[in-house]
């Protein structure tokens, strides 16, 4: 009987979630519900849902209302899971716009720099900002590579660590005699 109750138990979550899932989805993606499409996926979803119900309460009377709980949990942790995912999406063009502010930041500073490695010029004039035994330039370098540890990994301050790079070139350049530029 138990294995019989938990057959019936996990029939039932799969056809609440997939019936949930099915007619939200009819519901709010698309051209709007079509009566008889939505009628059909019911249907479809309680020729599951009853007998998983049912015939473990004829066995065992409480069972079918242990079902029942169970369904009524499902189908609510299906439509709460739902949402949930719909706010995350809709947050996620917000979240993407942000990085890629970030990421066209930390693409500048690291321009910026390479002006000093790739210009001989720049490398004669300011050789404290290719020097790593300057604590300016060695911080420097510190950030760069936290940028872009940032960058790739997930669960990272992104931007916090873009605008430290921002302060360690900032500082890089004053303790190597960068004249700032006049704005005009």
């Amino acid at each position: 009987m138990p294995a019989m109750m938990l057959l019936w138990g996990v029939a039932l979550v799969l056809a609440c979630a997939a019936t949930t899932y099915v007619l939200h989805r009819k519901m709010t993606v698309g051209r709007g519900p079509e009566p008889d499409g939505v009628f059909w996926d019911l249907f479809g979803g309680l020729v599951v849902v009853i007998p998983a119900v049912l015939v473990p309460a004829v066995q065992w009377p409480p069972a079918g209302l242990i079902m029942v709980f169970v369904g009524i949990a499902t189908t609510a942790a299906t439509v709460l899971s739902l949402h949930k995912v719909a706010r995350i999406h809709a947050a996620e063009p917000r979240r993407r716009a942000g990085f890629l502010d970030d990421a066209a930041r930390h693409r500048n500073l690291i321009e910026q720099w390479q002006r000093y490695e790739l210009d001989p010029a720049r490398t004669i004039d300011f050789p404290a900002m290719t020097d790593v035994r300057t604590a300016e330039t060695a911080a420097l370098t510190r950030a760069m590579r936290e940028a872009e540890y940032c960058r790739v990994t997930a669960g990272t301050d992104y931007r916090a660590a873009v605008e430290r790079l921002a302060e360690a070139l900032g500082e890089a350049e004053r303790a190597a005699g960068v004249p700032t530029p006049t704005p005009s």
